[in-house]
């Protein structure tokens, strides 16, 4: 660490100002009252920089858009080659880039999915998703968790917490069915009626930071789903592209689903991409109508070059193995500072999906604090700011991972003192 994290130099103070001015007063604002005056300057690997210098281990990844790090040499080479014939295509006709993307997607996902239509970002995907469901099964009942968060679009905004989808008259409470995570009761009361059209989950919910689900759950959901006429759609923006140790989270559980949501890591952290991934019978409509869903960036050619090696780098043994060796190391090192520090109570876990649980209400917040200021960024969970969400990249080597859990140490250090 090079300098006082806390230091605001005149060229920060201008972005700052700006931001408040221009773009985002209260978020600008939040994450200064935070204590967290973060403007991002160079970025390089696992590693970001604060434009006045302060380093910071990067273990928010924005969500895993960044699971194979900041500005990969050879994605970033992978979409330099395409700068040279490419660019974002024309969406209306067949494309070379976007048929192999399409192609790879349907030989790594589970089972029967096989279809593909591409969008620019996950809350886009999560949309499409429900409307698929919709179309492939008459109903308009969408079911998913109390506190799930699967956009900010119109229909994935009211698939989340409602707060946000009340915010801009956006919820439809007659349409969207909200039951507790982990409740299969719950779960099959909802659907019962037989009037749903899909089940939206988040293979483990990462804005409730990441509560690992019993071994029957996702499956017992997936066969109250076949009971009941009812589609299926694993939400894998967070949980996928290797993070588990699978390559897809929902794999843990062999539970295949009717349509398969990826984004954020799937642009590999340079060129905005997401999927919608149906199996042929909720693709039909496809072969029905094909401009009823159409997006000028979706599926950009540029990004699909990106997006496929992407699948190509996170579906590689050496890479999943990598992960579940690094799962192993974190264990243990997590598990000795959690025996050391009273704050630090729990280990939510599934390969590199990780969540601390704190014994503080806000504590998730303060961690989050106390790392930035000891040269880690870590985002608390925003449905459960208990529990700080720790996405460690799928490429990190052991001193990094040692450097890590040292820092971790000294800030849990910190943040008991400041409570005492």
């Amino acid at each position: 660490m090079s300098q006082d994290p806390a230091a605001i130099s005149d060229r920060k103070r201008r972005v700052l100002e700006l931001s408040r001015d221009y773009l985002m007063p209260a978020r600008a604002a939040a994450w200064e009252n935070l204590g967290v005056p973060l403007v991002i300057g160079r970025r390089e690997g696992y590693r970001l920089w604060d434009i006045d210098g302060h380093e910071l281990l990067d273990v928010h990844l924005n969500g895993g858009t960044y699971n194979l790090g900041h500005r990969n040499p050879e994605l970033v080479e992978v979409l330099r080659q395409g700068l040279d014939e490419l660019d974002v295509g024309n969406h209306h006709f067949p494309s070379e880039a976007r048929v192999e993307l399409a192609q790879k997607l349907a030989a790594l996902t589970p089972a029967e999915l096989h279809y593909s239509v591409f969008v620019p970002s996950g809350s886009e995907a999560n949309d499409l998703a429900i409307r698929v469901a919709r179309r492939a099964t008459g109903r308009r009942k969408i079911v998913a968790l109390e506190a799930a968060f699967h956009g900010r679009t119109a229909l994935s905004a009211a698939a989340g917490q409602d707060d946000m989808a009340r915010f801009f008259l956006a919820d439809y409470p007659d349409e969207f069915v909200k039951v507790p995570f982990n409740d299969l009761d719950a779960m099959e009361q909802a659907l019962r009626g037989g009037d749903v059209a899909g089940v939206l989950m988040e293979t483990m919910p990462a804005t409730y930071g990441f509560p690992v689900p019993d071994d029957d759950y996702l499956p017992g959901v997936k066969k109250l789903c076949e009971r009941y006429g009812t589609i299926y759609i694993a939400d894998e923006v967070q949980t996928g592209l290797g993070r588990t140790g699978h390559l897809w989270g929902i794999e843990t559980w062999n539970v295949e689903p009717d349509v398969l949501v990826t984004g954020k890591g799937l642009s590999g952290g340079l060129y905005p991409m997401s999927a919608v991934v149906m199996t042929r019978h909720v693709g039909q409509w496809l072969t029905e109508q094909g401009w009823a869903y159409v997006s000028t960036f979706g599926g950009a050619e540029l990004g699909c070059r990106v997006a496929s090696r992407v699948l190509d780098m996170c579906s590689q043994p050496q890479v999943l193995a990598n992960v579940r060796r690094l799962s192993e190391r974190l264990t243990s090192g997590l598990e000795q500072l959690r025996q050391r520090h009273p704050f630090f109570t729990a280990v939510r876990q599934l390969g590199l999906v990780i969540g601390l649980q704190t014994a503080s209400s806000l504590g998730g917040m303060q961690l989050s604090r106390a790392l930035y200021q000891r040269g880690v960024w870590a985002m608390f969970s925003g449905f459960a700011p208990s529990v700080l969400q720790f996405k460690v990249g799928l490429l990190v080597d052991n001193a990094y991972c040692d450097l890590l859990l040292e820092r971790l140490d000294a800030a849990l250090s910190d943040v008991e003192k400041e409570n005492a």
